[in-house]
């Protein structure tokens, strides 16, 4: 993707889809001339200047029928997303419409721009860093109100600036050390390197690990299957959890015969819920498969909502799968139907609710909120990490200062043991990018959309 940097690029910044408005957004050099050889009145673009926003009609560049009428905004460089010379045009929406101004748009000289590619130029011309253009494709992806907040923390420099000032500690520790290697007759007979910094600077890199676990529950969230046997309410408490009526709800056992699933958010965390087929023994065919397919939801589900009929208990052959989900710490027991007549008490374990007339789903949104995000994963508004690559070069950066430690208790000569704190600080530089190559680059925004 870099080895294009040169080339103006231009994509669909909007989602594909009929709207009443669509973005297509270009940059890179002479990107506004291009667009002012299709845009009527002529001129006008390419002597505007930057932050400006312009009226007009886009044209087809060979036979110059109109292709729609709109608004195009112009930055120019370095004050742009990109920090080159860019423009937005904004149409209507039809996806026709939009097809064949980017159609002209290509025909004009544009290339289609790759994933990431804006926000990969961004960085390349120093605009953001690494842990912000990350921030970028989090934001984009978010799915609660927190993990939006979360991306946003970061994309504002939070993250960032942790790293520099953990860095910031190092360079300093190491300019201690080149000063008694470059003067050594200027030495004290004093250790440069002290423990208790070093001690200080991993417990800085330590908790920014920690926080890892938080990160990647807010932003990829959990699976939560609702499993138990046929016509306990479970395909009722799942359109109760979603306020709407997704499953099919009957009397009659089996009508649910494959998982149906949909996403909610609880406690801020994204769910996928998923309602699963009641389990028992049937000759039918599909539904035999419905039941087979909800035995690998509930093997890959985080936590499992088995739902009982109080009026009816727990019969022998779910006592081993209740306790099997109990072991597994996955185990939310739902005792439903507490308003009939001839409902038995919960037993310990079991929330008691009636999703016919509400009675303690609240409560039990709760207990699911306390286990899927226990108080020690709860966000408390520090900047946190959720990406595996950060996770890795932070744990890089921690090892070698291990070694560090390792070192100066053996009594390494100082120069030997700087090595490890430099590689240290090598790895610190790869998550801001100040330390990159193309291939890590290339891999990284492959996972953003294109136009972003």
């Amino acid at each position: 993707m870099a080895e294009h940097q040169n080339q103006p690029i231009a994509a669909l910044a909007t989602a594909w889809g009929s709207s009443a408005i669509a973005v297509i957004r270009t940059s890179g050099p002479g990107s506004i001339e291009l667009i002012d050889r299709l845009f009527e009145p002529p001129g006008r673009l390419a002597t505007a200047g930057g932050n400006t926003v312009h009226h007009g009609i886009l044209l087809e560049p060979r036979t110059r029928a109109q292709l729609d009428e709109v608004l195009v905004s112009i930055f120019r460089a370095p004050r742009s997303y990109t920090g080159e010379d860019a423009a937005e045009i904004m149409c209507h929406g039809s996806t026709a419409g939009v097809e064949r101004i980017l159609a002209a748009l290509f025909a004009a000289g544009f290339r289609q721009a790759e994933p990431g590619e804006f926000t990969m130029r961004a960085f390349l011309a120093g605009k953001l860093d690494l842990t912000r253009a990350e921030a970028v494709r989090e934001i984009v992806g978010a799915r609660t109100a927190e993990s939006h907040a979360m991306a946003l923390q970061r994309l504002s420099g939070a993250l960032e600036e942790r790293i520099n000032a953990i860095k910031g500690r190092l360079v300093t520790l190491l300019a201690a050390v080149d000063i008694q290697l470059d003067y050594p007759e200027e030495e004290s007979g004093e250790v440069v390197i002290a423990p208790e910094v070093v001690i200080e600077i991993r417990d800085s890199i330590r908790g920014l690990l920690a926080s890892y676990r938080t990160g990647r529950i807010y932003q990829e969230g959990v699976r939560v299957a609702i499993a138990g046997p046929s016509n306990a309410g479970k395909s009722s408490l799942f359109n109760e959890l979603l306020r709407q009526d997704r499953s099919i709800v009957s009397a009659i056992a089996g009508t649910t015969r494959d998982y149906i699933e949909s996403p909610i958010a609880v406690a801020g965390v994204p769910v996928r819920l998923y309602d699963t087929a009641g389990f028992r023994e049937s000759n039918e065919q599909i539904e035999s498969e419905g039941m087979r397919r909800s035995r690998e939801i509930l093997d890959a589900a985080e936590l499992v909502l088995y739902v009982v009929d109080a009026t009816e208990g727990v019969a022998p052959h779910q006592r081993e799968v209740i306790e099997a989900l109990r072991d597994s710490g996955r185990l939310v027991g739902v005792w439903n139907k507490v308003d009939l007549p001839g409902a038995a008490d919960a037993p310990a374990g079991f929330a008691a609710v009636s999703v016919a007339t509400g009675g303690g789903l609240e409560r039990l949104v709760e207990i699911i909120g306390e286990r899927i995000l226990p108080d020690s994963l709860a966000w408390t508004g520090e900047p946190v990490i959720d990406s595996l690559r950060q996770k890795q070069l932070l744990e890089t950066a921690h090892q070698a200062l291990g070694h560090v430690l390792e070192g100066l208790a053996d009594q390494v000569p100082v120069d030997a043991v700087a090595l490890d704190a430099e590689e240290a600080l090598r790895a610190l530089g790869e998550i801001t990018g100040e330390v990159t190559t193309a291939d890590v680059l290339d891999a990284m925004f492959s996972g953003f959309c294109v136009g972003k």
